[in-house]
C-alpha cells in the first residue's frame, strides 16, 4: 500500500516585472503599497507607513472582508527580509494584551534579477494553519491560485505606473 499523495498546501506564481529587483522590493517595504499589490480592495491603507527594515518588524493593515465582518486589521509579522531579494510575512491577529496571534499562512516574495528586469515569485503557504483555525475562516487556501498570478500584474501595474 502507498501512501496517498499530500494535499497541496503552497501556491506559488512567478512574473517578470520590468523593474530592477531593488525598486520592487523598496516598494514592498513601504507597508502602505500592500494595498496595490493585489487584485480587489482586502488590503487597505497600512496603520504605520514606516518602511519594513529587517525580520521581526511588524506591519498593521487596515483591511476589508465582507465574510469576516467588514473592517478589521491585519498585523504582519516579517520572518524572512534579504534586501533587494527576499521578503515574507506572516498574517497575524493582535490580541488585548498586544500579543500576536499567526493564523499559520504565510506570504513570500522572491526576487531574482533577470535580462528583462526582475523574477519575481509570490508563494502563498497554509501548510502551518491549525485545523481549528482552517475552520473559522471557512476553509484553506483562503484565495485561489489565480489570486496569486492576479496579484504579480497587480504588483506589475502599480511599479510601472508609481502606484
Amino acid at each position: 500500500m502507498t501512501d496517498p499523495t499530500p494535499p497541496i498546501e503552497r501556491f506559488t506564481s512567478t512574473r517578470t516585472i520590468g523593474a530592477a529587483a531593488s525598486d520592487i522590493f523598496a516598494f514592498l517595504t513601504d507597508p502602505d503599497n500592500h494595498q496595490h499589490t493585489e487584485p480587489t480592495d482586502w488590503v487597505r491603507d497600512a496603520i504605520d507607513t514606516s518602511p519594513i527594515t529587517g525580520p521581526g518588524n511588524t506591519f498593521a493593515v487596515n483591511m476589508f472582508l465582507e465574510a469576516a465582518g467588514g473592517h478589521y486589521v491585519m498585523h504582519n509579522l516579517v520572518t524572512a527580509f534579504e534586501r533587494d531579494r527576499i521578503i515574507a510575512w506572516l498574517p497575524c491577529s493582535k490580541s488585548s494584551d498586544g500579543e500576536l496571534d499567526a493564523g499559520g499562512w504565510w506570504w513570500r516574495y522572491d526576487l531574482a534579477s533577470h535580462d528583462d528586469g526582475t523574477r519575481v515569485t509570490l508563494s502563498y503557504d497554509w501548510s502551518d494553519t491549525p485545523a481549528a483555525v482552517r475552520e473559522e475562516i471557512g476553509g484553506m487556501p483562503a484565495v485561489p491560485k489565480s489570486f496569486l498570478d492576479d496579484s504579480l500584474e497587480s504588483l506589475d501595474a502599480a511599479i510601472r505606473t508609481g502606484k
